[in-house]
């Protein structure tokens, strides 16, 4: 028998965080233009990114779906949507059901919330049984400091080993801890529920998003692997083009990082 083109149920979005220092209206007009399946909505400074009538419209607008939401997990959104994080993710949660997102991206506590932190697995796992929409935590990365290893999350920056049943890889972030991400696939089976598709070199405590096959991660191994185990997760491009140096640089990126997944993405059978 000849062999086929087998191309998974995933679909690939633009994280609307890939066009800064252009905005999320951009991102949607960009999407649309490009032909990405939809966009992940992260949720920052932007005043529209936390504007969920204004966000609805636009999805509406250039006929571009929200496909997940990325909650305010960053040092510098500490304050989007309230000071208290359990409050942040039902809002993200209300945000994602609103718009028919399947998932809400979230980072591991920092240290310092301390009580977040102590009950983040059973809080987790308890909104989890409130929706259909997943919670997919990701994996992060410990800073270098004098040598040492210092991770500023609680329980961990990997959520690998921990009970989370929904998990988002990043491979710009595995690229800052040295990890080896196929082997990170590989234990997390099913559990493999989000991909944040970027590439590193590994430079210390940089976190690059370079467009992916620009780096040293595998991107096309892991594309390929997820295509043959039928994955139906979400692929979001999630890259760094602030340096560009026009808007057609940073489109010919984008352009670029979602023809490399649509075609690692068809695996051959």
């Amino acid at each position: 028998m000849a062999d086929v083109i087998r191309v998974p149920n995933a679909k690939i979005a633009l994280s609307t965080a890939s066009v800064y220092p252009e905005r999320t209206p951009d991102a949607f007009e960009l999407a649309a233009r490009l032909g990405y399946d939809g966009v992940e909505i992260m949720v920052g400074a932007d005043p529209v990114s936390q504007d969920i009538d204004v966000i609805e419209r636009l999805s509406d607008h250039y006929q571009v779906p929200v496909l997940a939401i990325h909650a305010p997990c960053l040092l510098v959104t500490q304050r989007v949507w309230g000071r208290d994080p359990w409050a942040k993710l039902v809002r993200a949660r209300q945000a994602a059901e609103r718009l028919g997102a399947s998932a809400v991206v979230v980072h591991p506590p920092f240290r310092w919330q301390r009580e977040y932190a102590r009950d983040f697995e059973t809080g987790i796992a308890r909104m989890r049984d409130e929706t259909d929409v997943i919670f997919a935590v990701e994996n992060m990365f410990p800073l270098r400091a004098r040598n040492n290893d210092v991770v500023p999350y609680s329980p961990d920056w990997n959520p690998i080993d921990y009970d989370f049943p929904h998990v988002t890889l990043d491979l710009s972030h595995t690229a800052v801890s040295g990890s080896d991400a196929m082997e990170m696939a590989t234990k997390l089976g099913d559990r493999l529920a989000h991909l944040h598709l970027a590439d590193g070199v590994g430079v210390t405590n940089k976190d690059e998003h370079l467009v992916p096959g620009r780096g040293t991660q595998p991107c096309a191994p892991i594309l390929e692997r997820l295509a043959n185990s039928g994955y139906g997760g979400l692929v979001v491009l999630e890259i760094n083009t602030r340096k560009a140096a026009s808007r057609t640089e940073r489109i010919d990126d984008l352009a670029e990082a979602l023809a490399f997944a649509r075609l690692h993405l068809a695996a051959s059978a």
